[in-house]
């Protein structure tokens, strides 16, 4: 693979991440133990090709714009554009994901900008997710409202879809008399998908209206079935006979007892590898299409982990 064949993937990158009656199953970077704040970036490439080997479906990458102490989450995270160009340039087949852009932290053509570039690079096998973010302090950091989070996604997203969406258009904040007309380089040879990650502070019938699908946070079976039957009525009512998929982020503490039944922990499960393919059989069966794991690496090495997966795991449900 190289950066200047743009030759498009087919079929749909979203296609072989979000299938009806089926599901598919990713990863999240970077990889950490628990606490872990100081991030091995080698290894996390090293982790990337690693999965695209061995057929996991999509590396999802999240974007964190500032830390600070009161942040539970200590990881420092690289700029989300600068790790996807890596993962584009070290991958072949596996789906990258923005898990996801801050949109309301960003201007849009900026991110548009990013979008395009990672599509390019990875021949098209790029998806934008989409984020509001949730902390109003930084929203002050960054000069802007967190009240405004609603309508400025919207606003965003809107841009968003008229810069990536073929025919590609610019629409400016403001064009004065005798503004030239914008346009994007490169040239696009597809329209890139996106996808609302969390709400967005959004109602699910706009997401259904808008997105190509929905993905959301681990919850309890009983409540996640209940979310996946809320979000088929709103794709329903937005688009009668359509798909839209609908993704869980889990996190994994993988046990090397195979047997080891799940026990719930923050955001997921620690269990052996039969509890997971019986816990994800039923993901399945109530509605959810795509599964990225957050691997937690504090009792074993995360690359054990992931090749006990694909060695075990996969075959059940990436036929």
């Amino acid at each position: 693979m190289t950066a200047s064949d743009n030759t498009p993937a087919a079929p749909s990158i979203a296609n072989t991440v979000f299938a009806e009656g089926k599901l598919t199953i990713g990863i999240t970077l970077p990889i950490t133990g628990d606490n872990q704040s100081v991030v091995d970036f080698n290894e996390q490439i090293a982790i990337a090709r690693l999965a695209d080997r061995l057929g996991f479906r999509a590396l999802w990458v999240r974007d964190v714009p500032l830390n600070s102490i009161d942040y539970p989450d200590p990881v420092g995270h690289l700029d989300p554009w600068v790790l996807l160009g890596a993962l584009a340039s070290n991958t072949e087949r596996i789906a990258l994901i923005s898990g996801a852009i801050v949109s309301t932290l960003r201007h849009p053509l900026h991110v548009a900008k990013g979008a395009i570039s990672i599509a390019a690079l990875s021949q098209g096998r790029f998806i934008l997710g989409l984020g509001s973010g949730d902390r109003p302090p930084e929203y002050a950091a960054f000069g802007r409202d967190p009240d405004a989070r609603r309508d400025l996604y919207r606003e965003h997203w809107d841009t968003l879809a008229a810069a990536v969406t073929l025919p590609s258009r610019v629409i400016p904040d403001s064009a004065p008399e005798g503004a030239p007309e914008f346009y994007l380089l490169p040239r696009q040879h597809a329209s890139i998908p996106m996808l609302a990650v969390g709400s967005g502070g959004q109602s699910v019938d706009w997401i259904a209206r808008h997105s190509l699908g929905w993905m959301t946070y681990h919850r309890e079976p009983q409540a996640q079935r209940g979310r996946y039957s809320m979000w088929r009525a709103a794709v329903e009512r937005a688009a009668s006979g359509a798909f839209r998929g609908f993704g869980v982020a889990m996190r994994l503490d993988l046990s090397k007892d195979v047997d080891e039944p799940a026990s719930d922990i923050a955001l997921g499960y620690r269990m052996g590898r039969r509890a997971l393919i019986e816990v994800l059989h039923d993901m399945r069966e109530s509605g959810t299409h795509h599964v990225t794991l957050n691997i937690t690496s504090e009792r074993r090495a995360a690359r054990d982990i992931i090749e006990e997966v694909a060695a075990h795991v996969l075959p059940e449900f990436h036929r």
